[in-house]
């Protein structure tokens, strides 16, 4: 499997996180963002860095 570009944010290579779909540039995999939100955070406190 080949990186590939999944929208302008999304990417999915096998060298990281096993090829599950991350945000460019980081480790953040999009399934636990998607399961935060579920849970009801709000996008401030997803993104927040302590």
């Amino acid at each position: 499997m080949k990186s590939m570009i999944i929208g302008r944010h999304i990417v999915a290579d096998p060298k990281i996180c096993h090829g599950k779909p991350t945000f460019r540039g980081t480790r953040i995999m999009v399934s636990d963002v998607l399961e935060q939100i579920e849970e009801g955070l709000t996008w401030e406190s997803i993104i927040r860095v302590d």
